[in-house]
């Protein structure tokens, strides 16, 4: 933002503080939708997670307060996590049954010491609503993370946990309090200094991450082996196979629907898939984290591209994970790194286990991201709002504002298009971001032309896939009468419908006053670049 107010306009500052302030809210409603949804359905999973907040405040104090060796306190704290990850999951069963229409199902029982208590828990929980919902939303797209999970009802019949006679989502008691356990984890992240909680809980994270990636594909390797060798029950794939081409335009039009959904493969392919090789959260916090925790600036290069090289192999092994999985989202990641854990263990590690630890690992990468989300939603609200009213300087207000924010989007959006919508603000973000880094360079006598073009396909693009996702919320929500009866799909369409046209046009305003900077910048004789660093 400093940059910004010096090199385009005063009020670029303040516009980009908005439009970081609102992209970031779309990435904690996203994230924050995903957590929930497996830590609610998922009794084997929080204990872990609960566990690992305890270890990170632990971690900081041994680390920066007692001086301890950083490699016990490593062993120490990846030890107990990853052992209250397997507790978690001690006892834990599947269940066979039928669905309502008579076929073959299956649901997860828990009956272990540690999940039969969280799921007692949830149970008590939704007594307040009388075991229903507090009300229904509707997901027309059928993409809700939350459509899998299924439970047994007191007639013994497998059932969605979720989904109603309808087809509309169950918005539970049980929902609602894993968000606010996720916002009172995140709140720890959020409001202590950075080495007393979050930078220890990241750091075990990581190791948490490293210890499930290398294993899982070490499991691949070992059951391809074992696969020549001719023992193919020890990695047996589904089919995984999907049409190379289908289609320039899809379209969705549900029953009721005044006009048709469409999902053009441009601009919603490069926003659906949010992070690939650039991205505005990588941008944002890379220059305001990363940067102040690097003892020097030559360490930029292998700590950036490390952690590109390290997503690069988390998205491999999701791909492997999910292929032998079948399905899709984080429950076919975490089915997937089960069976590749029983392949490296030989069997020592039950499947059970393993996908409770994928479903863990699966949390702690989003968990880590989200808790450092609020931390800038924080810094932002406070930087921008801060002298309109001082309340919002103080770093607690301004967290909880952020988060009651979130807690509205959850509840009241279709999650695929918040996703998307995300997505979208996401790489805006990094074409926003190369658009300053290319003022730099043009400024500073550099040639910009490797952030310049780049940047224009993004900006373009990225605009067109928020005006898409904008249109297809109105689509599928608004123009559906039986859908936009219910006053919480109303709110939360219109909402992010709002949020959309917001961020287009405070990208718009800060692309106009741009190209007014580099008209300026052109006008002035270039000055010489800075001569390279000698041996």
């Amino acid at each position: 933002s400093a940059i910004a107010h010096r090199l385009i306009a005063p009020r670029t500052r303040l516009i980009l503080f908005l439009f970081i302030f609102f992209y970031l809210l779309l990435l904690a409603g996203a994230f924050v939708g995903i957590l929930a949804g497996i830590l609610d359905p998922r009794a084997d999973v929080p204990f872990g997670i609960l566990m690992l907040a305890v270890m990170g405040l632990l971690a900081g104090q041994m680390l920066y307060r007692w001086k301890m060796d950083l490699v016990l306190v490593t062993i120490l704290a990846v030890f107990v996590t990853l052992g209250s990850m397997a507790i978690g999951a001690r006892g834990i069963r599947l269940q066979e049954g039928t669905a309502p229409d008579g076929k073959p199902a299956r649901a997860l029982v828990y009956d272990g010491p540690i999940n039969s208590v969280v799921a007692g828990l949830d149970d008590a929980i939704n007594g307040v609503s009388g075991g229903g919902a507090l009300y229904t939303v509707s997901d027309p797209t059928k993409a809700d993370p939350r459509l899998a999970a299924t439970t047994v009802n007191a007639q013994g019949t497998v059932v969605p946990k979720y989904v109603d006679e309808n087809g509309s989502i169950k918005m539970l008691p049980s929902f609602i309090f894993w968000c606010v356990f996720l916002f009172v984890f995140s709140y720890l992240g959020t409001i202590l200094p950075i080495w007393r909680f979050a930078q220890p809980v990241n750091y075990i994270g990581f190791w948490v991450t490293f210890l499930t990636i290398g294993l899982s594909a070490l499991g691949a390797i070992t059951g391809g082996v074992l696969g020549v060798l001719g023992n193919a029950d020890a990695l047996k794939a589904v089919t995984f196979q999907t049409a190379v081409f289908k289609s320039w335009m899809p379209v969705q039009q549900a029953a009721g629907q005044a006009v048709a959904a469409i999902q053009p493969i441009w601009p919603m392919l490069f926003v659906t898939i949010a992070c690939g090789a650039i991205s505005g959260w990588h941008a944002l916090f890379g220059s305001i984290g990363t940067a102040r925790q690097l003892e020097y600036e030559t360490d930029a290069l292998p700590v950036g591209g490390g952690a590109m090289f390290s997503e690069n192999t988390l998205a491999l092994l999701s791909l492997i994970a999910v292929s032998i999985a079948g399905g899709a989202g984080g429950g076919a990641f975490a089915a997937g790194v089960g069976k590749l854990l029983g392949v490296v263990s030989f069997g020592a590690i039950p499947q059970a286990y393993g996908t409770a630890l994928g479903f863990g690992a699966f949390v702690v990468i989003v968990l880590t991201v989200v808790q450092l989300v609020f931390r800038l939603m924080r810094v932002t609200l406070s930087e921008w709002l801060g002298d309109a009213w001082v309340g919002f300087k103080n770093p607690h207000i301004a967290a909880i504002v952020s988060m009651v924010l979130t807690l509205g989007l959850v509840m009241s959006g279709t999650w695929i298009y918040l996703w998307q919508l995300f997505g979208a603000s996401n790489q805006l973000m990094a074409a926003l971001s190369l658009l300053i880094v290319t003022l730099w360079l043009r400024s500073s006598g550099r040639d910009p032309s490797y952030a310049l073009y780049p940047m224009i396909f993004m900006y373009v693009t990225t605009m067109a896939g928020t005006l898409v996702t904008a249109y297809n919320l109105y689509a599928s929500i608004l123009s559906n009468p039986r859908i936009a009866a219910q006053p919480i799909n109303l709110v939360g369409a219109v909402a992010m419908i709002l949020v959309a046209l917001l961020l287009f046009g405070a990208a718009l305003v800060i692309a106009y006053d741009a190209w007014g900077a580099w008209q300026k910048i052109r006008a002035r004789p270039l000055r010489a670049a800075p001569a390279e660093a000698g041996d």
